[in-house]
């Protein structure tokens, strides 16, 4: 039994300072090491069009190499630089920013040139987190450079205004949900899932009409597809093989026998050809049949887009990738299904949305991120037509020239500024509470749901049972946006998700699972 002088000790540890704003913090330090790295490693190199440069007309391009976050730092009229600190940032009206430098290389042809570190940009720094020039400083030391010493930090300065950005409530990516309608007094089942990869969110849905078959939507399709020949464009081509992707029991197959009936392709290559003339009616058929493959790979379900994201056409194995990938993918919208058939004959229920295993919280770091995706995209393409200008005007190429900091700068404080940030969300970045102590640790510690605050949505504003532990049942706001606007509970610990998949197979088989025939059991 804990006696009360251990309890107080414990209260003390967990609810030390660090603890307050420890979830902002770790999540934006992750992005600095990791994160920043990875989107780099995902653009890989900027394409150009340029023509008669090196020896037999060979391309030219541009590779990408390692980033490197220095330390907040601020120029003065003289040019002198100087270390920065966010008291010095609040009184002058300065943006608490540290400087990116990135290792370009420009490669004509077979003539690869010497990696040039250049600065591309200055990025909004954290306060307490690892690039700030107040981490691993005691109290102290932090009294000198004008800081409180019970200040939490977990926030951004831009322009002398100190900006926090929300954490983010939404439902989970990847994970198929079903649910149910009614349309025209008919009874519609659902399965969808949100799949997401790199920053791009595509909802794919497959559903049962009235006739008991299945239809597919997905981004850039106009419509629905029949559920059979888009398997078939997948690269299942035998009745068999689409059945067993779906399942084997036998009241889920009398459903199938009606699609398989309704199908009116019996190939691959008809199949691919069916999901053109839907794409692009009227077009040539080798034009239909490359939207179809361009679609199929890029559109439908890109989360399973793991093999051939990091490669280029024409890289070796690139079509073996894409081709188990696509069959990936037929499994995939075969378990979807048979989800819908399950709902159909009751043997699962409708998954509730507002269950908090169904939600995922997206910080710091994943804002960060995303808004980071977004801004170098843009800076690549300002490099891509500063060197194709030069080129055009017989000038020598030149990294150190190409690269504008202000192009990725900008991008990165504006929505910092406005809270008006990448995907159409408002509200993102807010002007931390300062009225006083515990208002600045409520606003750190604040989550918002993306659900608009006009329309009713009376269950996603009830209290959850499976919030408890995790979110305040009282600390809501009044008026419109209460229930959407929540806090965390004091003692609530956010986990991190996994993005390595081999990571989760020796965790499954540490804890004593088995592969039976190939399959995980």
């Amino acid at each position: 039994m804990i006696n009360l002088i251990d309890r107080s000790i414990l209260s003390r540890a967990y609810f030390s300072r660090e603890h307050v704003a420890r979830h902002q913090l770790d999540s934006f330090n992750y992005f600095l090491i990791h994160n920043l790295q990875k989107v780099v490693n995902e653009q890989r190199v900027i394409e150009t069009d340029i023509e008669n440069r090196g020896k037999d007309n060979e391309p030219v391009w541009v590779e990408l190499g390692t980033i490197a976050v220095k330390k907040p730092l601020v120029r003065e009229a003289d040019g002198s630089q100087g270390e920065l600190y966010p008291s010095e940032a609040r009184l002058r009206n300065l943006t608490y920013a540290a400087p990116i430098q990135l290792g370009l290389s420009l490669v004509l042809g077979s003539d690869h040139q010497e990696p040039i570190v250049t600065t591309i940009g200055q990025l909004p720094i954290m306060v307490g987190s690892v690039a700030c020039n107040l981490y691993g400083m005691n109290d102290k030391e932090r009294v000198i450079h004008g800081e409180d010493a019970f200040d939490p930090g977990g926030y951004f300065i831009v322009n002398g205004t100190e900006r926090v950005l929300m954490t983010l409530e939404d439902l989970a990516s990847n994970k198929i949900m079903t649910e149910s309608t009614e349309r025209y007094n008919e009874r519609i089942y659902v399965a969808k899932v949100f799949s997401q990869f790199r920053g791009y969110r595509a909802l794919v849905v497959v559903e049962r009409n009235k006739k008991n078959l299945l239809e597919v939507s997905f981004p850039s399709v106009a419509g629905h597809l029949k559920f059979v020949d888009l398997m078939r464009a997948l690269g299942l081509t035998n009745d068999q093989e689409i059945v067993n992707a779906v399942s084997t029991d036998e009241d889920i197959l009398t459903f199938m026998m009606q699609n398989l009936e309704e199908s009116e392709c019996d190939s691959v290559d008809c199949g691919v050809m069916y999901v053109g003339k839907k794409l692009a009616p009227n077009q040539t058929k080798d034009y239909q049949r490359k939207r179809a493959e361009f679609v199929l790979d890029n559109y439908l379900l890109p989360h399973l887009n793991y093999q051939h994201g990091n490669q280029k056409e024409g890289d070796e194995g690139y079509l073996e990738s894409i081709q188990s990938e696509r069959l990936a993918k037929a499994h995939f919208l075969g378990r979807m299904a048979e989800a819908c058939f399950d709902l159909v004959l009751q043997k699962r229920r409708i998954d509730d949305k507002d269950h908090y295993s169904n939600k995922r919280l997206k910080l710091a770091g994943d804002l960060m991120e995303d808004l980071f995706r977004i801004s170098l995209n843009r800076l690549t393409r300002d490099i891509k037509y500063q060197l194709e200008r030069a080129s055009m005007r017989h000038r020598d190429l030149s990294i150190a020239t190409a690269v504008r900091a202000d192009v990725l700068t900008e991008r990165l404080l504006h929505p910092l500024a406005t809270g008006n940030w990448v995907g159409g969300r408002t509200g993102v970045s807010q002007l931390l509470d300062r009225v006083d102590h515990m208002s600045v640790l409520s606003h750190l510690r604040r989550v918002i749901s993306p659900l608009s605050r006009s329309q009713p949505h009376f269950e996603a504003r009830d209290l959850h049972p499976t919030q408890w532990g995790r979110i305040c049942p009282s600390e809501t706001p009044e008026g419109p946006n209460c229930g959407l606007v929540k806090n965390f509970a004091q003692m609530v610990e956010i986990s991190k998700g996994v993005d390595k998949e081999e990571e989760v197979m020796r965790i499954l088989y540490s804890l004593g699972v088995e592969k039976i025939r190939g399959e995980v059991r």
